[in-house]
């Protein structure tokens, strides 16, 4: 018989909990703040805790930490209302095998989970886990941190909150929406994806909404949006921070409600489908420059996935690159040389660009080698240089030399005759842009010795935007 430990200061909710498990045949104790908890908490072990985040006198994050570091057989389950959702992640991150939202609308589905954990069913999550991935096209198998995600996102999935993907270009944000999707109660709805940066404002508000026949020039028949075909299912938003506040307003009544109206249209329309949102850029940053709506983010930021870049779990690159040739259908192999390159070089396309590589090295090799060498990767691999200069900081000095590189790298994509990342290519003039302005306030700077009045003077801008130059991603501030 299994021993239960409840912790939580609503009595109401202890008493019904309490019943609930003692009909099961379970053995339960009560406490209703953390100095019950430590008072019951060495008299026996426990198999199962269920834990509110808000106690009177502690938080239920301190509890789980004592039960991970004294009892660390025990099962936990983290109780709390919408508003600390956030905080229920915190406790997943922490070691907390799920949580369930108060009140308890799915007492079966509560039962089910308790269940599982009681048959120590939790490592075998980490099979389906890996499984689920792959089947999405996320291959991992060495990184912990995609291994803290994947388990997050998998924990995460069957509640109905939004969340928010957050990485760099090329990293796999739909990959993980998609993996979201599957591991959810939504996985037999639809899953739908959206570009929010490829359309304008009238178009990505028509595939979002619908529209009604001459709502706009060309709308020559009435059209259903994305929001109604998903339905129940999954919509996932790219690059969200790139849609217009006019539109951004609009998905906010539909987070906020689950109504809309079709472009043109008059009727309101119901929607029950779960936004998944992605973006490559800093929202709260956003949000300071008003771009984007801080509500709206408010909404989307239930739950935040941060991928990490591939050059963060290099463990990783030889698999990926070895799961990309056999997903090819192609009898090659990386021989040793070529796999330690591309385990060295930076990837500011991630696993996209990797993609690339790898396609490009099987396009040029010689029929029926058989293998990948270092003469099939491109210079940019053999030199071991990163086309996101950004992430070399080039020094005053050395100027000349960083405006060289640069056109050699621009020169190398524009000869480069495959598939090309525009969005890359249009990062790398807003870097030039920085790092030229950034290199004439530190020239002028040395010859005022430091006079940041004199320096704004002379190069004819405010004193903010010259601190701005300064300050940008990191850099020193000159006094």
């Amino acid at each position: 018989m299994a021993n239960i430990l409840i912790v939580d200061d609503d009595r109401e909710v202890g008493n019904f909990l309490r019943y609930f498990f003692k009909e099961k045949g379970f053995e339960v104790h009560m406490a209703y703040s953390g100095q019950d908890f430590r008072r019951l908490f060495g008299q026996q072990a426990y198999h199962l805790a269920l834990i509110d985040v808000k106690l009177p006198d502690t938080s239920g994050l301190d509890i789980l930490k004592d039960l991970s570091a004294h009892m660390p057989s025990c099962k936990t389950i983290v109780m709390t209302g919408y508003s600390t959702v956030k905080v229920a992640v915190d406790a997943i991150k922490l070691g907390a095998n799920d949580f369930i939202e108060k009140p308890f609308d799915d007492l079966d589905d509560l039962e089910r989970t308790i269940d599982h954990l009681l048959a120590n069913k939790a490592t075998a999550a980490e099979t389906d886990i890996q499984g689920l991935a792959k089947e999405c096209g996320i291959v991992t198998e060495k990184s912990d941190a995609m291994a803290r995600l994947l388990t997050l996102a998998y924990k995460i999935a069957p509640k109905n909150i939004n969340v928010l993907i957050q990485g760099e270009t090329g990293t796999g944000k739909e990959l993980l929406a998609h993996f979201i999707h599957r591991a959810s109660q939504r996985n037999g709805q639809p899953f739908i994806g959206i570009n929010c940066g490829a359309l304008t404002e009238t178009l990505l508000e028509s595939e979002l909404f619908g529209h009604e026949k001459g709502a706009f020039t060309g709308a020559a028949k009435e059209r259903r949006g994305v929001f109604e075909i998903a339905g129940k299912g999954t919509l996932f938003l790219d690059e969200i921070g790139e849609a217009s506040i006019s539109t951004q307003v609009k998905l906010l009544r539909v987070l906020e409600t689950g109504e809309y109206m079709r472009v043109g249209g008059e009727a309101v329309q119901k929607t029950n489908t779960r936004i998944v949102s992605a973006t490559h850029v800093d929202l709260a940053e956003a949000v300071t420059n008003r771009a984007f709506r801080e509500d709206l983010l408010y909404r989307l930021d239930v739950v935040k996935l941060v991928i990490p870049p591939l050059r963060e779990r290099r463990e990783d690159i030889r698999l990926i690159a070895e799961h990309l040739l056999e997903k090819a259908g192609v009898a090659v192999q990386l021989n040793e040389a070529a796999a330690t390159l591309l385990e060295q070089y930076e990837w500011p396309g991630n696993v996209r660009e990797l993609s690339n590589v790898i396609k490009r090295a099987i396009s040029i090799m010689d029929e029926g080698s058989g293998v990948i060498t270092p003469k099939h990767l491109p210079k940019k691999i053999l030199s071991g240089k990163s086309l996101l200069i950004e992430k070399v900081k080039p020094k005053e000095e050395s100027f000349e030399e960083f405006l060289k590189q640069w056109t050699e790298d621009m020169l190398e994509i524009w000869n480069n005759e495959g598939k090309v990342e525009m969005e890359m290519v249009l990062n790398k003039v807003k870097v030039l842009e920085r790092e030229i302005g950034r290199a004439f306030v530190m020239k002028v700077l040395k010859e005022t010795v430091g006079d940041r009045q004199e320096a704004a003077g002379r190069l004819n801008i405010s004193m903010r935007k010259l601190r701005y130059l300064l300050n940008e991603k990191g850099q020193p501030s000159i006094k």
